[in-house]
């Protein structure tokens, strides 16, 4: 592994708890620990300490043995008992190199870690992620990724975004218990967003890129609902599920 970055990003709070993790991380994994690499709003310039996570992939040599896997869960449990804001903002998958490669929803799953809860799971963003990492990816230690990671084209990208609209959103519209959690509803928003932007444009950019071309593209009526998700978090209570529900709706008549 190439020698890490020790200010991968410009936000010094968060490279103390990357380079605490990473420490961590080369005492468990030893040979195993391809790299660290962050995606997400890091990746894509529009970070927000107010709201955003730290979204990383760890590359794996190979599939991790259990005594690894459980050695992980231990060290995601100590990080997130510190209190440390970041710590509890982790979101992230361990993958190992040779799946790394052609990254999809289809993967063996890989253990994956988001704030306090810990399981081994495939990501149907995968390959989301992996366009992410491979045009934009923050290097915390290990070669560039573009060395580990083929190119995602824009015919890849909407063929999944499609796929997940019809196997993961559809069915909400019949049972939306999810979204009726208001913490849920900014992101499906702000995620419709992100698919009609990639749908047309056959590439991925943050969410709030993707919001802004939405208010000046699918039609004014929807600029109050893209407003309320970019100003989350919002006090208890506060809901638009009606409205997503047809966002929801709209993304899939217009593309399926």
């Amino acid at each position: 592994m190439s020698v890490p970055v020790s200010q991968p990003t410009s936000y010094q709070d968060i490279n103390i708890v990357l380079n605490l993790m990473l420490s961590k991380l080369q005492a468990i994994l030893r040979d195993h620990l391809i790299g660290l690499y962050l995606g997400g709003s890091l990746a894509l310039g529009d970070f927000n300490p107010d709201r955003s996570d730290i979204d990383f992939i760890v590359v794996t040599a190979n599939e991790l043995p259990p005594e690894m896997i459980a050695a992980l869960e231990e060290m995601h449990t100590h990080l997130w008992a510190t209190g440390m804001k970041w710590a509890r903002k982790l979101d992230g998958s361990y993958v190992p190199q040779q799946v790394f490669r052609h990254w999809n929803a289809d993967h063996t799953p890989c253990p994956f870690v988001e704030g306090d809860t810990f399981t081994l799971t495939t990501q149907g963003s995968a390959l989301i992620q992996r366009h992410i990492i491979h045009q934009h990816g923050v290097m915390v230690a290990g070669p560039h990724p573009r060395m580990l990671l083929d190119p995602v084209n824009a015919d890849e990208l909407r063929h999944m975004l499609r796929n997940m609209l019809e196997t993961w959103w559809r069915p909400l519209l019949d049972d939306p218990a999810w979204v009726q959690q208001p913490q849920k509803q900014p992101f499906a928003i702000l995620s419709m967003c992100r698919t009609l932007y990639t749908l047309e444009h056959g590439v991925v950019v943050s969410k709030p890129v993707a919001a802004r071309w939405c208010q000046q593209s699918i039609g004014k009526q929807w600029t109050p609902l893209i407003e309320w998700a970019l100003a989350w978090p919002h006090e208890p209570g506060s809901t638009n599920l009606a409205a997503t529900l047809n966002l929801i709706r709209y993304t899939l008549d217009r593309y399926n």
